[in-house]
């Protein structure tokens, strides 16, 4: 029996633990009943717990033979969406919903843990489960780093649910993968003058609009791989005949790796500071650091690739061509260690953060699966 079979015994207990999830959608750093559902359900298991900041979750199954340690990672709250999905255990928080498939991650985690515990004394070493919250905010992987969840950890794993593959087919992608975002503000400060006597100010809202311009232009001027500088709001003046004395911009830059990352900063704050000067203006620039992307490690994405493969066939398997624009705080785990983050087609065509995004069932058994073979692959692959 493969573990894809193993898990369907499962289903029943893991589709009403997925509902009542979903029934019971928590915001970030709010995850209160959400993370009480799986300490039970990993204390049942056998499976210690530990709490790391106030609602993430730590579980550790010690194996019955020494070896490597290899972790899990599922993020489990919700977003500020209202839900129309028309399901029978649609959110009951008004307002919240589980619109990115955590609900989903959060389920198959547990139940790649209940699948690794059956088998606890053939397996070596140490897996850990850790259970994320607030990443839709600023972010729960750092915290839980920081509160030392990765320590001892050798290789971390993690998965997300996506409307663009088809059911169950499992989306791997070597190297660069989701993007690093950083948020910027610029306040341009200049002299404001009457409109007929222009040459009495310093013009800010004309710097801007220069630079706002020029900015557009920068990631194909610096970066080779796909990247994004966005600018979002502009803000300038106070009447049609004054000249605005400060003006302010904010927007997004999004990059694939710490190279590509570094270069279009310093990029942007050169631009900034020389157009600026060319007006008179002096720039005040705010530049925000989030999350700092993926970059897959290749060795792990390759036993990934190799795991789905057995399990559910090749033709179920795709090697993604183009990374993703978007962002995730997974890769803060896989800078402390190595590992990989992949794709599994959710089975349904809403997109994601939408109030119609709805995951089909098999999701968390084939996924729980999958996560149960990886892990327990890599650890017979990797005795110390």
């Amino acid at each position: 029996m493969n573990t894809f079979e193993r898990a369907k015994k499962y289903s029943e207990r893991l589709y009403e633990i997925r509902k009542t999830i979903h029934r019971h959608p928590e915001l970030g750093n709010q995850e209160h009943k959400t993370a009480e559902l799986i300490e039970n359900v990993l204390q049942d298991h056998g499976i210690e717990t530990t709490r790391v900041t106030q609602t993430g979750i730590v579980g550790t199954l010690q194996g019955g033979r020494p070896g490597p340690t290899a972790a899990l990672r599922a993020d489990m709250d919700a977003l500020p969406v209202t839900e129309e999905s028309g399901a029978n255990f649609s959110s009951e928080n008004p307002g919240v919903m589980h619109a990115c498939g955590h609900d989903i991650h959060t389920t198959a985690a547990l139940g790649a843990a209940m699948l690794l515990a059956e088998i606890r004394e053939t397996l070596p070493g140490t897996v850990k489960f850790f259970f994320e919250p607030d990443e839709e905010g600023s972010g729960g992987a750092a915290r839980m780093i920081a509160a030392g969840c990765m320590e001892g950890v050798d290789t971390v794993f993690g998965a997300h649910v996506t409307p663009d593959l088809p059911q169950g087919v499992i989306g791997v992608r070597y190297g660069k993968f989701y993007a690093a975002s950083d948020m910027f503000t610029v306040t341009l400060h200049g002299r404001s003058a009457h409109g007929a006597q222009p040459e009495k100010g310093i013009d800010a809202l004309a710097a801007a609009a220069a630079i706002v311009s020029e900015l557009r232009t920068l990631p194909a001027k610096y970066i080779t791989d796909p990247a994004v500088l966005t600018v979002g709001m502009l803000h300038a003046g106070t009447a049609g005949n004054i000249i605005a004395g400060t003006a302010q911009f904010d927007g997004i830059m999004r990059t694939l790796g710490a190279e590509d990352r570094s270069r279009l900063k310093q990029a942007f704050r050169e631009t900034v500071e020389s157009i600026s000067a060319s007006f008179g203006t002096v720039p005040e620039i705010v530049i925000r650091e989030s999350y700092a992307g993926i970059v897959n490690t290749e060795a792990e994405t390759r036993h990934v690739q190799k795991t789905a493969e057995q399990l559910f066939g090749t033709e179920n398997v795709v090697v993604l061509d183009h990374p993703t624009m978007t962002t995730e705080d997974f890769g803060c785990f896989i800078d402390a260690a190595r590992g990989s983050f992949f794709h599994i087609g959710a089975g349904c065509s809403a997109p994601l953060h939408n109030q119609k995004f709805l995951p089909v069932p098999l999701t968390i058994i084939q996924l729980a699966a999958l996560h149960a073979d990886i892990i327990d692959q890599y650890l017979r692959n990797h005795i110390k």
